[in-house]
């Protein structure tokens, strides 16, 4: 039978009983404030501190509370006129020095954290001292008042709060505190043997209540124990979750039936926002006008839960008129009382334009690969078609063969540096780049570069150098570690642009070499092409480093995305940057390389 679709906040629905439950394992508030205090001891410290600290102000308590009991059987008495009672200053003199130990601030508190059982002290000022004036109070009351059931306190107290050893001596010096009274209060043999026999039978519980206190005292102790290794495993398997959800840069949200977000890691707080984040959790999914395609969204999800699964295509509208693209999946947590309730609603939330960007990727890495494996298999009939032409411009006398000769070595030639390019970023393992002074080998190349194009190398000319007068530490030269021949490429590939689209006039390019000192490492060095040609637009900068992007018709538009592969294969980054129209060179090509220590050996020219 299908289910209807309900609304999140349908009245019917599971309320907030369940808000205690936390979500990705964390444990409710109490707990964390218990384990808090763990974090800078280890887990052992605490173990059982609590308990024995309580147990122990319990027995405090009804030693206090025993101590005015027989307060009020004294005034009892005293109001029936029984005044002559010899046992009513030891009951005075120990209610007096109990109710004392129960007021004394020091009694109440752990001598250190790591304190499992009685002090000295503390044992002969509390089971101590009852079992001398219980054993007092015996002797004087002789037959008038039974008081061997006040025994019981001493033991059992020895037995939770003492070592099992020292817990018996108590049972057994009770037993013979018994045993000496039943043998000062026999008159003749039967009545000796009748008071021995129950004095033993007494002993003999009393032995019994030490040892199995003793025995319940330990496994308490043991399952406190066990109890808070879980609870510090627990509290580190909660931050372990929290940290992974937080860190993911898919979003992740966490409601219940009512719409209210208990959960949102920053991911997902950034997707629900245009430009900043939304608040922390907790708050309403409802009420916010962008996000009503996403509450619909869930509620077709809770409808049909198998298809919220499977994941769907949403698109967020906000105020600012920006829009958001999404692609949700859903899963819900089921009730364990009710089969047909589920409690909470985990949505993941992507951005799909990095979705669309990351299949982008994938796409070119395959493409690159297959292009690899093409340039490979070109380049043998390429070889071939050029040395073919060669020999039969050989023999060209006609002028027609010697304008098809020259065409063909010229596409051959076009077609070598398409496939150079395409291996030179072909993935491979490659020998480590030598340290390079940036500055000599950056001049040589504009140097080479001028007298291939024609241009005279002097600075009043088309192309002018600026290099920084600054040093990393006062060193004579900048050293970084970058293939020259790579190098080279690069530069040779943005000076040619950087002339190709610019005024060819006095100081239309410029490049320049600046340091930047930084607080880790030697710093970093700012190598810079500018020109004045016009200014590149917003959507050509968006493709500027894509493969086979050109704005050129016969161009292979490889250029900037090879310069961009070796850059990154170096360490280094390349980007672009318009500047405002005041400055003459607006357009600006900037690599950012990290320095070497000169201490590395530079190669020889």
């Amino acid at each position: 039978m299908p289910k209807s679709k309900r609304p999140i906040d349908t009245p019917s629905m599971l309320d907030e009983a369940q808000s205690g439950l936390s979500w990705f394992g964390t444990l409710d508030d109490s707990v964390l404030q218990d384990t808090a205090a763990s974090d800078t001891t280890p887990p052992d410290t605490h173990v059982g501190a609590g308990t024995f600290l309580r147990t122990y102000r319990a027995f405090l308590s009804a030693r206090a509370l025993l101590a005015i009991v027989m307060l009020l059987l004294l005034a009892g008495n005293w109001l029936i006129g029984n005044r002559t009672s010899a046992w009513v200053p030891v009951t005075l003199l120990y209610a007096a020095t109990t109710l004392l130990l129960w007021l004394w601030p020091s009694q109440r508190k752990l001598r250190h954290p790591r304190q499992r059982k009685l002090s000295k002290r503390q044992a002969l000022s509390t089971v101590g001292l009852d079992l001398l004036f219980f054993s007092v109070l015996q002797y004087v009351t002789i037959s008038n008042v039974n008081t061997t059931a006040l025994l019981v306190l001493p033991v059992l107290m020895a037995g939770i709060l003492l070592p099992r050893l020292v817990s018996l001596g108590v049972a057994a010096a009770a037993t013979i505190n018994l045993l000496a009274e039943a043998w000062l209060q026999s008159t003749d043999l039967s009545s000796l043997t009748s008071m021995l026999t129950q004095t033993g039978l007494t002993g003999f519980g009393l032995f019994a209540i030490a040892a199995l206190s003793s025995e319940l005292s330990s496994r308490l102790a043991n399952e406190e124990r066990s109890a808070r290794g879980s609870m510090e495993l627990a509290r580190q398997q909660a931050q372990l979750n929290r940290l992974v959800i937080e860190e993911m840069s898919e979003g992740v949200l966490v409601l219940d039936r009512q719409g209210c977000v208990r959960t949102a890691n920053p991911a997902a707080r950034r997707l629900l926002s245009s430009h900043a984040q939304t608040s922390a959790p907790p708050f309403q999914l409802r009420g916010v006008p962008a996000w009503i395609p996403l509450v619909q969204a869930i509620e077709q999800a809770m409808a049909s839960p198998v298809q919220g699964e499977h994941g769907q295509e949403l698109q967020l509208l906000f105020d600012d008129q920006t829009t958001r693209d999404l692609r949700i999946r859903t899963r819900f947590t089921r009730n364990q009382s009710s089969r047909s309730a589920e409690d909470m609603c985990v949505v993941w939330l992507e951005d799909l334009r990095l979705v669309r960007a990351r299949q982008r990727q994938d796409k070119l890495a395959a493409m690159g690969r297959m292009s690899a494996g093409i340039a490979h298999e070109i380049r043998n009939p390429l070889a071939a078609i050029a040395q073919a032409n060669a020999l039969l411009a050989e023999d060209a006398t006609d002028p027609t063969q010697a304008r098809l000769t020259t065409m063909v070595k010229d596409n051959v030639n076009r077609l070598k540096h398409i496939v150079d390019d395409i291996l030179a970023v072909s993935p491979g393992a490659r020998p480590p780049a030598p340290v390079i002074d940036l500055i000599a080998t950056t001049e040589q190349i504009c140097l080479d570069w001028c007298r291939t194009q024609g241009l005279p190398a002097s600075a009043e000319d088309v192309l002018h150098m600026d290099v920084c007068a600054d040093r990393p530490h006062g060193e004579g030269t900048i050293s970084v570690r970058f293939e020259p021949e790579h190098l080279q490429r690069v530069l040779i590939n943005l000076l040619d642009n950087a002339l190709r689209h610019g005024s060819q006039t006095q100081g239309a390019i410029e490049v320049r070499i600046q340091y930047m000192p930084a607080a880790i490492g030697h710093g970093l060095v700012v190598l810079s092409i500018s020109s004045d040609g016009e200014p590149i637009t917003a959507e050509t900068e968006r493709s500027l480093f894509e493969p086979f992007f050109s704005t050129r018709s016969r161009g292979s538009g490889l250029g900037l995305y090879i310069s961009r592969e070796l850059c990154e294969r170096h360490g280094a980054n390349i980007d672009y940057r318009l500047h405002p129209p005041p400055l003459r060179h607006r357009n600006e090509f900037f690599i950012t390389m990290p320095i070497e220590s000169n201490s590395s050996s530079l190669p020889s020219a």
